[in-house]
């Protein structure tokens, strides 16, 4: 693709925005292509900070669903569960999606069910998206979406993400203009855990060889030279100077303790972290009752909540240090409210001091692992609920095809009570280098490429497809 090509960029959310804004993407797009033009999924006033000058923002009008679209959607979405339902994590979301009540809508879900328990194969989830389609091109907002694209003429569109189901009409409106698409694979459990993309692209662009092969075994149509391995913009940040600041100015912000180590505990999003409280409990005791190990606990809330569910916990962990990650909430009417929330720059500065400061993490099963690994810091996973015990079961997030990588990689420890978490504390801060190899492993397996120059190596595929 030459220099006078546009590259159209579709950002839906906070976490695309992070990838691709505070990464060095952008820039290198600018650079490579004459005109770049950001379909944004987030209010425009978002994008404040961009002002290259070949970059056009438009933000794209909101597509919300009707019943019928909606219908054909599920139909797609659950026969591709159904096909798939060996794999654990994607059978436990099929099974958690099955209605328990009988409600109009929750009677249509239980059709859906029926029908594809029995039409399942790729024909048939092929079949479902046609309807997904056809009932969706008369409405208004795709034929806006046409018009836009009529009117900007790119050579190619980028969706950042492949999940988002609001987004088909756009991905659509261009295959009908006979544009280009390409599309990043979001996060490490995507496939082998989620549901069908939003549709079929022509060209992907995938984390590692890892997620190629999945890639190529969940979409079996999708060709193999039309997927490149360029690892991920999500941690580029890290190897970015912009976001560097020196440990007194981070431990000055936070009040910690410069003579203390710090154990950072990072929390799960409300829908998944109902055992965070307890595992937090846990890793304070252990704190309380060392206190000549000099050690501070640090807790990192999830970016997906304001953390008010805490406010119990924060009175009774006195000495805990609290970090709410600084993501605004820029619009509360959308079909996804949550991917409304944006990131700040101060947040990202943030995060990278955590990461380099804190002597070792705990989490309960969260891409964090590899944020912490990254910088070579020990991870143990928290996972104290199983189905018999009255906890939230976390414990089920251990047969989840790529947690199962991370487990057999023993890049990390699996602590299931109080005894194995204050153990394996213990480890993790006496012999912090015994998992050093198994951590340098796994980041090769699930990442596959440096961070450094992620976003050029993004370009480059994107130029040459």
């Amino acid at each position: 693709m030459k220099k006078n090509k546009t590259l159209g960029i579709v950002i839906t959310d906070g976490v695309g925005y992070r990838n691709f804004v505070l990464s060095n993407f952008l820039k290198e797009a600018s650079l490579t292509f004459k005109h770049v033009i950001v379909y944004s999924g987030l209010p425009i006033h978002t994008f404040k900070d961009v002002s290259l000058p070949n970059i056009t923002l438009i933000e794209l009008p909101i597509y919300k669903e009707t019943n019928s679209v909606w219908f054909f959607r599920k139909l797609k979405e659950v026969a591709h569960m159904q096909k798939h339902k060996s794999f654990y994590g994607i059978n436990s979301n099929l099974r958690r999606g099955y209605p328990q009540n009988n409600s109009k809508r929750s009677l249509l879900i239980k059709l859906v069910y029926f029908i594809t328990s029995i039409f399942n194969s790729e024909k048939n989830i092929s079949f479902f998206e046609s309807l997904q389609f056809s009932s969706f091109k008369k409405s208004s907002k795709y034929k806006e979406y046409v018009s836009i694209l009529k009117d900007n003429k790119p050579d190619m569109v980028f969706f950042t993400h492949q999940r988002p189901p609001f987004l088909a009409p756009f991905l659509v409106a261009s295959k009908e203009l006979l544009i280009k698409t390409t599309s990043f694979i979001f996060s490490w459990d995507n496939l082998a855990s989620k549901g069908r993309m939003l549709g079929e692209f022509d060209n992907y662009l995938v984390w590692s060889d890892l997620m190629k092969d999945e890639l190529l075994y969940f979409y079996p149509k999708t060709k193999p030279n039309k997927v490149e391995v360029v690892g991920t913009p999500q941690f580029e940040p890290y190897v970015m100077d912009i976001f560097k600041v020196d440990k007194k100015s981070f431990f000055t912000k936070f009040n910690l303790d410069i003579t203390k180590n710090i154990i950072c505990y990072s929390c799960a999003d409300a829908g998944i972290g109902a055992n965070d409280e307890i595992h937090i409990r846990s890793v304070y005791k252990y704190i309380i009752n060392n206190p000549d190990k000099s050690l501070q606990l640090l807790i990192r809330t999830s970016p997906a909540e304001d953390g008010s569910r805490f406010k119990q916990l924060k009175e009774d962990t006195p000495k805990a240090i609290w970090n709410f990650p600084k993501w605004e909430q820029t619009r509360e009417e959308h079909v996804e409210s949550w991917s409304q929330r944006l990131p700040t720059r101060e947040d990202v500065i943030d995060l990278k001091s955590i990461l380099q400061y804190c002597c070792l993490n705990i989490n309960m099963c969260s891409t964090m692992s590899l944020d912490f690994m990254l910088f070579d810091k020990p991870v143990i996973n928290t996972v104290f609920g199983n189905s018999s015990n009255g906890l939230y079961d976390d414990q089920k997030f251990l047969n989840y095809v790529h947690y199962k990588y991370v487990i057999d990689s023993k890049a990390v420890t699996i602590a299931k009570n109080e005894e194995e978490l204050h153990e394996q504390i213990d480890e993790a801060l006496t012999l912090t280098d015994l998992r050093k190899n198994y951590r340098k492993n796994l980041i090769n397996l699930e990442i596959g490429k440096p961070l450094e120059g992620t976003s050029n190596r993004i370009v480059e595929a994107l130029k040459s497809f």
